[in-house]
């Protein structure tokens, strides 16, 4: 054996090294010292185990170990009690502390093994989430391009048809090609929720997020009014965050009728700042609302159905709420509606001053109340 391969050796086993030098130095100490024994005896049983936690030797060596310290100490006690050194049974001691180290062995490999079956399903697990996120991304990118063009076609054919029944069969084709382009953006958005440029933060001014999300909806034919707003920034993406606005106000108006009232507001909470959409729909029912913010969710199919809904626009809320390290919640009654809140960091340096606005716009270019 070459020099080089003999020390690379010798840094490989330097624990398993030292500590056969400490053992036949406890050894001696018993050889030396029969009175004391019982000291280095049980130290060379308890160095064992605590060796063996950091090692977990391979079975066989670890057979070969018990076996060797058994048969060293054992000898040497059973040597001293031939010559009325010690009493007989002490040696009783030896195999009970081999057996003690076996069943320590036992429920190390088998915690060995566990970890190994968790660590598999584990990485089994991930291949297939990562499977399942590459899938949606790969089908809605190969989506898009197809329903774009099928979506172009349907919108000529209703807008050139003469024939009334034709452009009425072109329209129902342009909602539901709207539909499919609407799914396979969210498919695609909650698949990349993990990817590190999902966000792009930056400073959101709080009041002028939720005043341009009102503007954007207030031509929809619902009461729309506006609650209070702070004077507070949020470290986020402004972008996301106006999905995830849409996301909620897009839910309030299909469970509202045209009579209805949705309010927006916002407020500040300790260091959070809340945005908060509430409607006058019909409620969530209790046994419901663990459930609704889960992809494909929904309370009522059929209405879902027909109003333009997949179950896909709370999944994003809170994929998209989840990734600024905020939480979403949900407050309902059956028959007054219900308030859904966003629950967001607050930027450190955001002061907040309230803006009371039941009635009263808090500015004065924006009407309090929309109504149509």
């Amino acid at each position: 054996m070459s020099r080089d391969r003999l020390l690379h050796l010798v840094r490989a086993y330097q624990v398993d090294i030292a500590w056969v030098v400490f053992v036949l130095l406890n050894l001696l100490a018993m050889q030396v010292w029969p009175a004391w024994q019982t000291v280095p005896f049980l130290i060379i049983w308890v160095s064992l185990t605590l060796v063996y936690g950091f090692r977990l030797w391979r079975l066989g060596s670890t057979i070969a170990t018990v076996a060797t310290l058994t048969v060293a100490t054992g000898g040497l006690i059973g040597w001293q009690v031939l010559r009325g050194e010690q009493d007989g049974d002490y040696l009783a001691e030896v195999p009970l502390l081999a057996m003690l180290f076996v069943v320590v062995v036992w429920h190390s490999r088998r915690r060995a093994a566990a970890m190994d079956e968790i660590k598999r399903v584990s990485e089994h697990n991930l291949r297939l989430l990562d499977q399942q996120r590459q899938f949606l991304q790969d089908a809605s990118h190969e989506l898009r391009t197809p329903i774009t063009i099928a979506l172009g076609h349907a919108e000529f054919i209703e807008k050139a048809a003469t024939d009334q029944a034709i452009a009425k069969d072109a329209k129902v084709a342009v909602d539901e090609l709207l539909r499919l382009r609407r799914l396979t953006s969210r498919l695609l958005l909650l698949a990349s929720t993990d990817s590190p440029d999902f966000l792009r933060p930056g400073p959101v001014d709080v009041a002028d997020l939720m005043l341009e999300t009102l503007h954007r909806w207030s031509h929809t034919p619902r009461r729309w009014s506006l609650g209070t707003l702070p004077e507070a920034s949020v470290q986020a993406d402004a972008d996301r965050l106006t999905l995830a606005l849409d996301a909620l106000i897009e839910n309030a108006v299909y469970h509202t009728d045209p009579a209805g009232h949705i309010e927006l507001s916002a407020r500040r909470e300790d260091d959070s700042v809340i945005l908060a959409v509430s409607d006058s729909g019909p409620g969530i029912p209790a046994a419901e609302v663990n459930r609704i913010f889960g992809r494909f969710a929904r309370i009522d199919a059929g209405r879902s159905r027909a109003t333009g809904g997949f179950g896909l626009g709370l999944a994003v809320v809170k994929a998209i709420t989840e990734a600024h390290h905020g939480t979403v919640e949900v407050r309902s009654t059956i028959g007054q509606g219900s308030v859904f809140e966003l629950h967001l960091p607050l930027t450190p340096a955001g002061a907040v001053v309230m803006v009371p606005s039941p009635h009263r716009s808090p500015r004065p270019d924006i009407p309090a109340e929309w109504p149509h």
